[in-house]
């Protein structure tokens, strides 16, 4: 395990009837709120009624940005900018899923920004500040509503990267199961997919003496694993949802990285198809993960052996190392088949005349990963397996 510094300041307020605490933290921060929200689902489930409830009783001067596209523009965050400028915004309060929260992220550091925000993303230079910002999570995925990531798209230059800042953490963070329930199948499958993906990127590593990590990996998996079929099953669930939901949380709010080096591969690899083709973000993982572990398995074949026995108890008896990896690999596999995630990018209309492409973005940096350092040769080929 390596040296770490630990530092998560969000505030989380979890379970039912949380959404009240915005009668006491929105308060703390000034009377202008930019209230930054999607396509117009909270509007039909009630939560951006009873939001607006909560905030005219504490005289907020409500400022609406809606429209966030499920994978963030930067246009829109050019947008939400110019409305904290012209406002005077003194707080952002971002009511959705990750996609709503990584672009109200973007927005608050910009707005403390006085050229394009896209220079912080593609790293030419650093946040120096940001707006606060609070959450109210409508969907189990990202654990952006407790950690300092997010993912932007521009698209007029076919690019999507992910960024993060210490500035860009939110003040708070409410998740109540409730507020998940509407969520249709599709869209909660996607979502069980990123969480299980987050985990993975942190779980595979080379470090050494890591057994709580370990542990704390696998428990999530299997939780995810055991808890998706009777979700799906029941999906107003609010016991199943709210399982869920903490697992989406824990799985990338720092926790599991703390002493080991992540590898993060697949998602650049997705980021790069999605930029391109603008599919669900959780879809596209969902295709690639078990293609990025047949090819990286001779990495460290004891980690996947490890995954095999630990989360889908594959039996060792009279197998090789080799064998009770792969039967993991194939278990994971059939898990996604099962919840109904898409197996192919054939599924997204996806086919390979666009392969040398998404290549080049997912190579803009070079070589990638952590676990395995990716070439070309090694994207294209889990790019090719993956059709």
């Amino acid at each position: 395990m390596n040296t770490f510094t630990f530092y998560n300041p969000t505030t989380l307020y979890f379970g039912s009837g949380q959404l009240e605490k915005l009668t006491t933290e929105v308060p703390k921060y000034g009377k202008n709120l930019l209230l930054v929200y999607g396509g117009g689902s909270i509007k039909q489930n009630g939560i951006y009624d009873n939001v607006l409830k909560l905030l005219n009783g504490v005289g907020a001067n409500v400022v609406e940005l809606s429209g966030v596209e499920p994978n963030p523009r930067l246009t829109t965050v050019h947008r939400g900018v110019e409305l904290c400028r012209s406002q005077q915004i003194d707080l952002i309060l971002a009511v959705g899923g990750g996609s709503v929260i990584d672009c109200a992220k973007a927005i608050a550091v910009g707005a403390k920004y006085d050229g394009d925000f896209w220079d912080i993303v593609t790293r030419k230079v650093a946040a120096t500040g940001a707006l606060p910002l609070g959450t109210v999570l409508t969907i189990a995925a990202t654990g952006t509503e407790m950690n300092s990531g997010s993912v932007i798209t521009n698209w007029e230059t076919k690019e999507k990267y992910g960024w993060g800042s210490p500035y860009s953490f939110p003040k708070f963070s409410i998740l109540d199961p409730a507020h998940t329930a509407s969520l249709p199948a599709n869209q909660t499958v996607y979502g069980m997919v990123d969480i299980m993906s987050h985990v993975f990127e942190q779980y595979f590593h080379h470090d050494s003496h890591t057994p709580v990590q370990d542990g704390f990996s696998e428990t999530i998996l299997r939780t995810v694993i055991d808890t998706a079929p009777r979700l799906l099953q029941d999906l107003q669930s609010l016991e199943e949802r709210a399982t869920i939901l903490y697992n989406g949380t824990m799985a990338l709010n720092g926790v599991l990285s703390m002493g080991i080096r992540g590898d993060w591969a697949t998602h650049n690899l997705e980021h790069a198809v999605s930029a391109i083709h603008d599919i669900p973000h959780g879809g596209g993982l969902a295709i690639l993960f078990p293609n990025w572990m047949t090819r990286t398995l001779d990495a460290n074949m004891a980690r996947f052996k490890q995954f095999a026995q630990h989360v889908f108890g594959i039996d060792a008896t009279d197998k090789t190392d080799r064998q009770v990896a792969e039967e993991g690999i194939a278990a994971l596999r059939q898990f996604f088949n099962s919840i109904g995630a898409p197996a192919r990018l054939a599924d997204y209309n996806i086919d390979d005349s666009t392969i040398e492409l998404m290549a080049d973005k997912a190579m803009v940096y070079g070589n990638f990963g952590n676990f395995k350092k990716l070439t070309r040769e090694d994207v294209l080929a889990i790019y090719h397996m993956s059709l």
